[in-house]
């Protein structure tokens, strides 16, 4: 027995004085800890995968017991170039990589393929806004960011606090999958309003075009729209106020705490912004409150929580500003309520060996009141109605990623939800109401593989989805894409990619579609409705230059709609019910240019072609107040224009910091909707607008900034009826304590 116990105690000392631990430390440009970055190690021998962990806290992860050898560390850090080093053990025990920036193609996404790839080898349209460009721009929703993402359109329903869209590649404003912090915040049926979610301590935005319903399930028709919180990097706390203001009456206050120490992390928040407004009834108000708390449990368990809540409340003018011309008086008593809540707790485990899994669990809970108390004889329609909804969506999901080499990559991942909404509709008066009453519960399940192979010159991606919804039932989404280099290049002309890809979409219908409404003049349930389907196709170029610091690239893209929902009256038995009839076309051309001149000065360029129609719809009669240049077959579809463009410089310095923005939209499709009580209107005119903004640290703790947002005074609406805020500006200071 003595002799078995000696030779165990031999075999373990051996086995140790050949394996070490390895520390990888990630570090920000300018030397904070960075969380969230998933770190892999490859044997350098067959590139097999050894493990892949996750930073938390302190930016660190640690690789137990590696044996001798030599071994390359792949760092994936999202918002930055993808890095790799060599490594030998035991020579090296401790690695320190510094992120570095890249041009977008270049750049890490989470978008693309679901876990963190560069843009170009998941062969996803990724558009990409950092933290710092956020915070120079100081938006006030993120419907103001968005407009400087290629390829978005945003249509707002007048001044902030207003109901903003988003219309991507031709698609419909709920053909867009919405993701804050891992939970979808989309109402059922992919509504969603991004005129008032503030952007503060947002980190970064990402935004993929294309249909994606094999990683996201439903909504996921023409693009993914992704945010996440800011997470804390500084070892001692570090304490941030500051308030701006401005024309308009407008007030802006903020204050967070944050750090990174041990195996720590937290960042908590809150944000308070109010304006008057320009003109009657256009006063806005929004608070906000979150957080985000990481805790490293093992080194291979992690823990991370982030909350948000914002709640508003803005004066709706509604329609009277057409073009140019007031035809109508504003409204001056119709206003919006929201109330928005969610969170999500993650668990992170890495292994066994290069496996790396995520389980998380996640809750939306939203609610939207919109009243008009006063019947104004001045304004058609504008009788006394209140809209009262309510959407729970809560949920779990699981998504396992495995790279058994350096060139493959395994994901697989489920998501169940469950939907519960209420919808109460009053247009009547108190002494004659008319309620309307929707009311539906029901559940997502998505299941999904996907393969990425990345060999040579040749990037490919594989993917399939599957969806189980308690309303259409059952439904599969493909997609392929790949890239090739056909051409390594130079210093000034370098790689040359061609790419291609095709993917479905699909969106679930609303609760009115699927549930039908209870009322005096009732919509009937049609629980056979399927969901609406996007067939997208895109091919194209890219081209570095300048030694990789600019990338341009020229892309074809080709949406068919397909089961489009729409609403039928029956004038028989004053009945109606919604049924799936519709089809159109989107196609179009994206040509984009982005990249570094130098590290502290970035650019992203666009121009996007659009060409859109109805090819089938129901018979429309002028006669029975249809007008087919609206909702005939051969009709473009509103409010998408031909021709849409933007440009967003930024220069970012340790001491001083500028932005300058310039968004181009042609003129595009509308209606006013008011049917002959004024010269009917089926055109939104074209506009420009030019947003400059700058901060200027006057010392260690002293921060000026200022922003000037359509600085030339352009008036224009983006949608017939809604003007825009004129020029505007905001100044001020931000006071930042601690953080060493």
């Amino acid at each position: 027995m003595s002799a078995v116990r000696l030779l165990f105690c031999s075999l373990l000392c051996c086995s140790a004085a050949f394996a070490a631990d390895l520390k990888v430390t990630i570090q920000s440009p300018s030397g904070q800890s960075v969380a969230g970055v998933q770190v892999r190690l490859f044997r350098a021998a067959d590139d097999a995968g050894v493990g892949s962990q996750i930073t938390t806290g302190d930016g660190t992860v640690i690789f137990p017991n590696v044996s001798d050898g030599n071994y390359r560390v792949v760092v994936l850090a999202p918002g930055f170039a993808e890095q790799s080093q060599q490594v030998s053990i035991p020579q090296t025990e401790s690695l320190a990589v510094e992120l570095k920036l890249a041009t977008t193609p270049q750049t890490v996404v989470v978008s693309g393929s679901s876990a963190p790839a560069t843009a170009e080898q998941s062969g996803a349209s990724v558009g990409v806004l950092t933290g710092s460009q956020i915070k120079l721009m100081n938006p006030v929703a993120t419907s103001d960011a968005l407009r400087y993402i290629p390829g978005a359109v945003v249509n707002s329903s007048g001044q902030d606090g207003a109901i903003a869209s988003l219309f991507v590649r031709g698609g419909e404003s709920n053909y867009n999958k919405v993701i804050i912090d891992g939970v979808p915040v989309n109402d059922p049926g992919g509504y969603f309003d991004f005129g008032v979610v503030p952007m503060n301590n947002v980190e970064r935005m990402e935004v993929e075009r294309g249909p994606e319903s094999t990683e996201y399930g439903t909504d996921a028709m023409t693009s993914v729209v992704q945010l996440w919180t800011a997470t804390g990097t500084t070892r001692t706390p570090l304490f941030e106020f500051g308030a701006d203001g401005g024309n308009f009456g407008t007030a802006h206050g903020y204050a967070s705490v944050s750090g990174a120490r041990g195996i720590f992390d937290y960042n908590v928040f809150g944000d308070q912004f109010n304006t008057n407004g320009q003109g009657i009834n256009n006063q806005y108000s929004n608070s906000l409150q979150g957080g985000n708390v990481g805790v490293k449990i093992t080194d291979k368990v992690a823990f991370r929580l982030r909350l948000r809540h914002y709640n508003s409340w803005n004066g709706v003018s509604s329609n009277w500003w057409f073009n140019g011309a007031a035809l109508l008086p504003p409204d001056p008593n119709q206003y919006a309520h929201q109330n928005n809540f969610l969170a999500s707790g993650d668990v992170t485990v890495s292994g066994p060996g290069s496996w790396q899994h995520l389980f998380r669990g996640f809750e939306y809970n939203h609610v939207a009141f919109n009243d008009n108390p006063v019947n104004d004889p001045n304004r058609p329609y504008d009788t006394p109605f209140s809209n009262l909804t309510k959407y729970n969506v809560a949920g779990f999901s699981y998504q396992g990623i495995w790279t058994p080499r350096t060139w493959a990559l395994t994901t697989v991942g489920y998501t169940f939800e469950d939907e519960n909404g209420y919808i109460n509709s009053n247009s009547g008066t108190v002494d004659m109401p008319n309620l309307s009453i929707t009311h539906g519960v029901r559940t997502n399940n998505y299941l999904f593989g996907q393969e990425s192979i990345v060999w040579k010159r040749l990037s490919v991606l594989l993917g399939v989805g599957y969806v189980n919804n308690t309303s259409f039932g059952n439904n599969v989404s493909p997609r392929v894409s790949g890239s090739f280099v056909i051409y390594r290049g130079g210093e000034v002309f370098g790689p040359t990619r061609l790419r291609a890809g095709y993917a479905q979409g699909i969106k679930e219908p609303s609760f009115e579609q699927s549930f039908g409404i209870a009322g005096e003049f009732p919509v009937l349930p049609n629980p056979n409705l399927k969901p609406e389907k996007n067939h997208g196709i895109e091919a194209g170029i890219e081209q570095a230059l300048l030694g990789n610091r600019l990338s341009i690239s020229a892309l074809y893209y080709h949406n068919q709609f397909l089961d489009q929902i729409e609403y039928l009256f029956n004038d028989i038995t004053f009945t109606s019910q919604y049924v799936n009839f519709n089809q159109s076309l989107a196609q179009g051309a994206e040509v984009v240019l982005s990249g570094r001149v130098r590290n502290d000065l970035s650019i992203s360029a666009s121009y996007t072609y659009t060409s859109t129609e109805i090819q089938q719809a129901p018979p429309c009669d002028p006669d029975a107040g249809c007008d087919p240049r609206i909702y005939g077959v051969g009709a473009p579809l509103l409010r998408r224009p031909k021709q849409a463009g933007s440009l967003l410089l930024t220069y970012d310095k340790h001491r001083w910091g500028a932005t300058a923005g310039v968004t181009a939209i042609g003129r595009r499709p509308d209606s006013d909707f008011l049917f002959g009580f004024v010269a009917p209107i089926y055109y939104a005119a074209g506009y420009a607008r030019v947003d400059l903004g700058g901060r200027y640290d006057i010392g260690h703790h002293v921060t000026a900034y200022a922003n000037l947002y359509n600085a030339f005074n352009n008036h224009y609406n983006e949608v017939v009826g809604y003007p825009a805020l004129g020029i505007n500006v905001r100044a001020g200071l931000r006071f930042r304590f601690g953080g060493e």
